[in-house]
């Protein structure tokens, strides 16, 4: 009997999950009007499209998990949760993806780039924006507690901070690249998109990690999230330096990123890898 109790209230999380989807997929039409998923992945065969389309549902993937997981408080009542903090994730990462846009890709128009130029490098880097938006979620909604103004206010209030260094990663990633990553993204430079979207997914797994700890004070949260972060800016250039040196023995990641004709997809994979990689690797540090 308790297997079968068991049972149903998997299949009733379930269903409560599959709802939010469906909410987060009519979100994303309400927060992109006149986009055309079905011709843009069907007919017009928009691979940046396809890549921003599903960095944004792996996104909310992660944004839905912030409100599922934890402690049962009673099947009606995580119901009550399910709703209110799924319903709230969904907002967050869509309005996250409309400030990054602004923002991180500043220099240019995603939408022109994804939908009128198939720009893939573009679109990389727009579902990655998604993805480590629904990572920052997830710590954000995860980790609340009974901060200013209440849980709600705290979760918002994290994932304010986590869109603020999210955004002082892309500066200084850029900062610390040879060449300027929204002109190459703007020329369709897929590696280069790729490099940026590792980077980017890195620090927003140390953001993650340093809010899923239960609310304690502002102090400690700011504390946390100051070391972490650090960390992960200070391992940005020794990664690549890795990546270069050890991972592409006698190649020069730059070169291979922007001085050939056709960039090297394989490379920036690599790098991609060792940002991640090491933001796993510092989380199980710590």
């Amino acid at each position: 009997m308790q297997y079968l109790d068991g049972l149903l209230a998997t299949l009733v999380y379930l269903a409560a999950s599959f709802v939010l989807f469906l909410l987060g997929k009519f979100a994303y039409k309400i927060f992109n009007p006149g986009t055309k998923v079905s011709w843009e992945l069907v007919e017009n065969d928009n691979l940046a499209f396809a890549l921003s389309y599903v960095g944004y549902f792996t996104g909310l993937l992660l944004a839905i998990g912030s409100a599922v997981m934890g402690d049962s408080g009673g099947l009606l009542y995580d119901m009550m949760d399910i709703g209110v903090y799924g319903v709230l994730a969904i907002l967050l990462l869509n309005l996250s993806m409309k400030i990054n846009d602004k923002l991180i890709l500043r220099k240019f128009s995603t939408k022109k780039e994804i939908l009128q130029d198939k720009n893939a490098g573009t679109g990389v880097v727009e579902g990655a924006n998604a993805v480590a938006t629904g990572l920052i979620i997830l710590g954000a909604i995860s980790g609340e507690g009974a901060g200013f103004g209440g849980p709600i206010v705290t979760a918002i209030l994290y994932w304010v901070i986590g869109q603020a260094v999210l955004f002082i990663t892309s500066l200084i990633y850029n900062a610390i690249t040879p060449y300027d990553i929204h002109e190459h993204i703007e020329k369709d430079n897929v590696a280069v998109g790729i490099g940026f979207a590792g980077a980017m997914i890195a620090i927003a797994n140390l953001i993650r990690f340093a809010l899923m700890h239960d609310f304690e004070s502002w102090i400690i949260t700011l504390e946390d999230v100051g070391i972490d972060v650090s960390i992960g800016l200070i391992m940005l250039p020794l990664v690549r330096i890795f990546a270069d040196k050890i991972l592409l023995p006698g190649r020069n990641l730059t070169d291979e990123l922007i001085n050939q004709e056709k960039p090297n997809i394989g490379a920036a994979l690599i790098e991609a890898f060792a940002y991640v990689g090491g933001s796993v690797l510092i989380t199980w540090a710590l």
